[in-house]
């Protein structure tokens, strides 16, 4: 049989598992698990100041806006801040106004990526990020445990709900072809090879039609490919040699449609959970499929597992780059470390 016929059989079997409701329904029974493992706090008694990062073009930013006003009206705050991301500045000018307003909390009314960018600049200080999932995929709500289709619960929980500590990672960025050289932080998953390049491929007209599921389409063509050759260093340890298509680095491993990808990962332990992809067929994939979605034991020789706190990947050619669903670039050098407890977000409390 033909890796194209396999490749058909493949992603039939993606576009049926994913867009079906009875099978996501039964997916999120069989994957449902906390990805955190520490109790969560009642924040301290008193009024709180108020800021709020927000995409406006989000189709319900206005009923989000509305339900804070309310809440925090009713609680006898002050009326809280609002900041508006835009086009040129996903929140980075934003988050730094809202610390500088003092805020005890800052919410963040958008998508992983100015999730991301928000929770880059209020790690380390103690000030609360308190998460009101607008986006496509909604990964770090979903790995807190939040319902990411319950706008008011939301709101509630992000201003009056118990917080914990939760881990978040850096990744710095190097192109020895071009010179450039960045560092990001992230708090889900980031990657290098084959997943950068379908996140960086994706429709963005499709996404708005079909939500996540626009990634199976890029997948599914970014599927046939040769594997490139790199240098893996983890936690100072020996350099090791291998052929991949993708490296993922996960903080936590809940994604869209209940799948849990990495069961052993939590988001506050400490480590980053590394996976290393090396299929060089469909049957490799179809294998790597089978057991993200069944979760069964069997080692795989083109799927394997890390925990590390600090990893290293050189690549002799440019390899495309992603953070929490965000194209990055393309490096020759990678370099991700975890930051243990670093940042405060606002979760339910545990029943």
């Amino acid at each position: 049989m033909s890796d194209w016929i396999l490749y058909v059989i493949l992603a039939g079997g993606v576009v049926f598992a994913a867009s079906s409701w009875w099978g996501v329904r039964r997916l999120k029974a069989r994957h449902s698990r906390s990805a955190v493992r520490e109790e969560s706090h009642k924040p301290g008694p008193g009024l709180q100041k108020v800021a709020v990062v927000i995409n406006p073009v989000k189709s319900k930013s206005d009923e989000a806006r509305k339900l804070i006003k309310d809440a925090c009206h009713l609680a006898g705050w002050d009326e809280p801040r609002f900041f508006e991301t835009t086009a040129e500045d996903p929140g980075h000018a934003q988050s730094r106004a809202a610390l500088e307003y003092g805020a005890d909390v800052v919410l963040v009314g958008g998508g992983d990526g100015t999730v991301r960018v928000v929770a880059e600049a209020l790690a380390h200080t103690g000030t609360a990020l308190g998460l009101i999932p607008l986006g496509t995929g909604n990964l770090l709500a979903r790995n807190v445990d939040l319902d990411v289709n319950d706008l008011p619960g939301n709101v509630q929980t992000a201003l009056f709900g118990h917080q914990r500590y939760i881990d978040t990672a850096v990744m710095g960025i190097e192109n020895e072809l071009t010179g450039a050289s960045s560092e990001h932080g992230f708090l889900v998953i980031a990657g290098m090879g084959l997943d950068a390049e379908v996140v960086g491929d994706t429709k963005e007209d499709l996404k708005k039609t079909v939500g996540w599921l626009a990634y199976t389409e890029a997948g599914v063509r970014h599927l046939p490919g040769r594997r490139k050759k790199v240098a893996i260093t983890m936690d100072d340890g020996a350099e090791q040699s291998r052929k991949i298509r993708s490296v993922l680095f996960a903080n936590c491993g809940l994604i869209p449609g209940g799948i849990d990808f990495i069961p052993q990962a939590m988001i506050d332990d400490g480590v980053l959970d590394v996976v290393v992809m090396s299929p060089r067929s469909a049957i490799g994939w179809l294998a790597m499929y089978a057991k993200i979605l069944f979760k069964h034991n069997r080692n795989l020789p083109v799927m394997n597992f890390y925990r590390s706190g600090k990893i290293v990947i050189r690549s002799q050619e440019p390899m495309a780059t992603q953070l929490d669903g965000d194209p990055s670039g393309e490096a020759t050098k990678v370099t991700v470390q975890v930051q243990p407890r670093s940042l405060l977000v606002r979760v339910q409390k545990a029943p």
